[in-house]
């Protein structure tokens, strides 16, 4: 059990503090930490390994190494009789704790692409025969993407580099490097061969999913579920480059309608909805974006109590706060309100309600609202290629981010006669054109031009190739009338029952709490 690896306050000796950091010492608790781990490894004990792995790990981080990394891969390598592979692995968690606590130098970046290469390279041309938990698999993606996008970050903060680093930038080119990234993820996806598998499953030939990715018949689930959330970090990777078709295509094999490997772990999920959203909302298929933030929402408002205790929970938090203005985006640039459950859509007028309204305006204030909301929710977005060293040293770190941005208003700005469209078609069943161009104060020909705008900026080609559309007012124009088609949504009491249920108990503990004398 779990408990068996509480270490006791007097357990373990204090790390020698002269000054700082000494690699080479390893304390009592982490020798018993690495040796436990590696035996249950070797064991396939994934119980036992998700608990060293999320709690232990975790307690011994924050008890005794909250401001140094951990001991060096050699001091401990003698304890787990020098194996490579559990060497590799302690090494990914060593430089992950460092990214989380500490700043990492340029070479410390480069140690870390390398033996992300070794380990990836180990799972695919090696025989790799071990069970590791969903979490941590998760983790290595969730990190080497991280990692590349911090390195790129980094990179493209050129004004104040030293000689050194410049000299080391040169060298090392290769590293971090996005065919590098690329191929790596992609090399997973095909030798893991979890397209097919998923096919397979399909038409039940494969159990995948229902055993959540593990291999309960002794082989590995290491390669297949590496490959499997490697298909979430290409469409990570090509949100940051603003390669949207690309990022969808990467994860259409993975159903996201329904429960599936990627929502066994929380950070899995969540990073998905919240780049498949984003991916959606820049290609303009708003109603896909406004159902999946929906869906994912909800279900974080009804979980999050849950991971409080999880080290992944501020971040759980903070994707909960960028999904809201992400929506609270896609409302305002496509109203779609019947697709948004009662409890998000109260959660959503508490946040941002004031700024939607002002949104609908079209004004200067309301461009400022809609750069404020991208700029806080939009994805880190990188340059990949490398600094030209031959010219004068200058930051580009943001240039990726601008033009992204950029493109976002200039599709707002074209929106903005469209408020006034949706507004006369919301009012009228059939008007003429002659009409609505007289109340709209242009010619028939540019009242022509904003209609052929409205139905073009309401419709997108979704990953099927078809045409959709978003508007929740249409039209089509019977020689010189328009008439309007207007869908009309059932509506849900459901929601509002159980939610007045849930009060009305609550008010009937409380009324049994009163003491009457």
């Amino acid at each position: 059990m779990a408990a068996s690896y509480e270490y006791e306050d007097g357990g373990f000796q204090q790390q020698p503090d002269s000054a700082g950091y000494d690699p080479n010492f390893v304390p009592d608790s982490v020798k018993s930490f690495v040796v436990h781990l590696y035996r249950h490894i070797r064991e396939k004990n994934v119980y036992e390994i998700h608990q060293m792995y999320e709690s232990s790990f975790q307690t011994l981080s924050e008890r005794m190494f909250k401001e140094t990394p951990w001991p060096s891969v050699d001091a401990v390598a003698h304890y787990v009789d020098n194996d490579h592979v559990f060497c590799l692995l302690y090494r990914e968690m060593w430089f992950r704790h460092l990214y989380a606590r500490l700043s990492p130098t340029l070479k410390q970046r480069i140690d870390s692409w390398d033996n992300y290469c070794s380990l990836f390279q180990v799972v695919l041309h090696g025989v790799v025969n071990m069970q590791l938990p969903n979490q941590w698999l998760w983790d290595m993606v969730d990190e080497f993407v991280y990692q590349f996008q911090a390195f790129c970050q980094y990179r493209a903060k050129m004004k104040n580099k030293t000689a050194e680093e410049i000299a080391l930038l040169k060298q090392y080119d290769q590293a971090w490097n996005v065919y590098g990234v690329l191929n790596f993820l992609q090399a997973l996806v095909e030798k893991s061969t979890i397209i097919q598998i998923l096919e397979r499953e399909k038409e039940g030939l494969e159990e995948f999913t229902a055993t959540d990715g593990y291999d309960y018949s002794g082989g590995s689930n290491v390669l297949k579920v590496l490959g499997y959330f490697s298909m979430i970090g290409l469409l990570r990777v090509h949100c940051l480059l603003g390669d949207y078709h690309t990022g969808l295509k990467c994860l259409r094999p993975i159903d996201i309608t329904q429960q599936g490997v990627y929502t066994s772990v929380i950070g899995s999920h969540i990073t998905t909805i919240y780049h498949y959203g984003f991916a959606n909302l820049m290609l303009r298929r708003y109603v896909d974006a406004i159902q999946e933030f929906n869906k994912i929402l909800l279900y974080i408002y009804k979980t999050k109590q849950y991971h409080q205790k999880s080290p992944q929970y501020e971040q759980i938090l903070k994707k909960n706060e960028q999904m809201y203005a992400l929506l609270a985006i896609s409302l305002s640039l496509c109203p779609q309100m019947k697709l948004v459950e009662e409890t998000v859509n109260s959660q959503l007028r508490e946040k941002y309600g004031e700024k939607m309204a002002r949104m609908q305006r079209y004004d200067d204030e309301a461009f400022a609202l809609y750069d404020e909301l991208f700029s806080y929710a939009c994805p880190k977005f990188i340059t990949p290629s490398a600094p030209s060293f031959e010219e004068p040293l200058v930051n580009y770190n943001q240039d990726a981010y601008r033009l992204q941005l950029k493109l976002f208003l200039y599709e707002v700005k074209q929106q903005q006669l469209l408020a006034g469209v949706r507004t006369f078609l919301k009012v009228y069943s059939t008007i003429s054109l002659g009409k609505l161009a007289n109340y709209m104060e242009v010619d028939e020909p540019t009242l022509r031009t904003i209609l052929m705008t409205y139905k073009h900026k309401t419709h997108a080609v979704d990953s099927d190739g078809k045409i959709t559309s978003n508007a929740d007012v249409d039209f089509y124009i019977d020689e010189d009338m328009i008439r309007v088609v207007e869908s009309k949504p059932a509506k849900k009491y459901g929601d509002y029952f159980l939610r007045q249920i849930v009060k009305l108990e609550g008010i009937m503990t409380d009324i049994d709490r009163i003491k009457l004398e």
